[in-house]
């Protein structure tokens, strides 16, 4: 594709990692024409995306909206605002997407204590209670769903933990938002991220994040600066969720109508419905992938409906059938990642990629580039 040719690229069914496929609703609302960010209009719709969001996530957190940049600055929106440089925080590490929050609290100056699981395994309740008897920690982080290895993490055990040890608990919850339960307020969760291109099954570009009491009264008793001045919460929240909307920035507001209209067609569908789909099509799957000789990587108690982590037969090249998916079917889905590079697949079932049609063209072209 050259520089001035049109944009086409060709359509493909997205089973990878995320992005998921999105409903020709969603990319009709972006379509919408432009108005202000101060709008009335826009400040409504701005309410009614922040309503939403509390529905899906389960709280009443006033402070409950998306910040307008991917996942990734959803969770540096966290660390920043609740970290300050001397401070002390437990992250949980189980995958990738640990190792990254490790990396926020380091560079925005705080002490990093590590509790290391093997990638595959949940983090167990038992070892964040030994941890924290030995350190003093402002926050503890765990990610929900970890994209790289496909674990559920159980969270109501721990987040009493944590809070027994007088800390906050922040949850990165980028995959499993609109896919599975989760119950911020019943659960805990202090501060919790996310992001828009998984189940919520819109573009990304939006990262939905929710604090609430104690995590809003910590960033109120900072003694420092936020050090980002972008995702500094002290002025962003009071664009969102001021009583009188102060201009920080100007938000994008195609995206916003994306999020708006992705999050209505979720609770048409209804929580409970959309919830028991990803299982059912989970299942479907699961029991596919096992006549084809495939084996997962997580126990099935913590395994993930979906992001479906499975092992790569023996004699299997990852890369050529990968490649075939993609050329001959349009069909994505993920490698591995770090250590289980070359070894694992990751293949998703998200928001609007999550169909028993999906799941029927991937087993169908898996059977055939496999001769099986």
């Amino acid at each position: 594709m050259s520089a001035t040719s049109q944009l086409d690229p060709t359509a493909r069914f997205l089973m990878g990692p995320g992005p998921s496929d999105v409903h020709p609703r969603v990319l009709k609302a972006m379509a919408t024409p432009l108005i202000g960010h101060l709008d009335p209009q826009f400040i409504a719709i701005m309410d009614d995306v922040m309503d939403m969001l509390r529905r899906l996530l389960q709280t009443k957190n006033e402070v409950t909206f998306p910040v307008s940049a991917t996942g990734s600055a959803g969770m540096e929106t966290c660390f920043v605002n609740l970290l300050e440089p001397g401070d002390e925080a437990l992250v949980c590490v189980n995958g990738v997407f640990g190792n990254r929050m490790c990396d926020n609290v380091e560079r925005g100056g705080a002490k990093l204590v590590r509790l290391d699981a093997p990638w595959g395994s949940i983090i167990e309740p038992a070892e964040v209670k030994k941890t924290l008897e030995g350190c003093s920690p402002k926050l503890v982080a765990i990610v929900h769903a970890e994209t790289s290895t496909g674990v559920l993490q159980p969270l109501e055990e721990i987040s009493k933990i944590v809070h027994d040890a007088g800390a906050l608990l922040l949850v990165d919850t980028v995959t499993s938002l609109g896919g599975t339960e989760i119950l911020v307020d019943e659960w805990g969760i202090d501060a919790v991220y996310s992001g828009t291109q998984k189940c919520i099954s819109a573009p990304p570009g939006l990262s939905p994040v929710s604090f609430g009491p104690a995590a809003v009264e910590a960033m109120d008793k900072r003694k420092t600066r936020v050090q980002s001045w972008y995702l500094d919460l002290s002025m962003v929240r009071k664009y969102w969720a001021g009583a009188k909307r102060a201009y920080h920035h100007t938000a994008p507001i195609s995206m916003v109508y994306a999020l708006y209209e992705a999050l209505s067609l979720i609770f048409e569908e209804g929580l409970e419905a959309r919830f028991a789909r990803h299982r059912r099509n989970h299942e479907l799957l699961r029991q596919g992938l096992e006549e084809l000789g495939f084996e997962f990587l997580v126990p099935s108690e913590y395994r993930l409906p979906m992001l479906n982590a499975v092992k790569i037969p023996a004699g299997v090249d990852d890369a050529a059938v990968r490649r075939r998916l993609l050329d001959e079917y349009n069909i994505e889905i993920g490698g591995g990642l770090g250590d289980f590079s070359g070894k694992v697949w990751r293949i998703g079932l998200m928001g609007c990629s999550c169909t028993q049609n999906h799941v029927n063209m991937l087993l169908a072209a898996l059977r055939t580039i496999m001769k099986m």
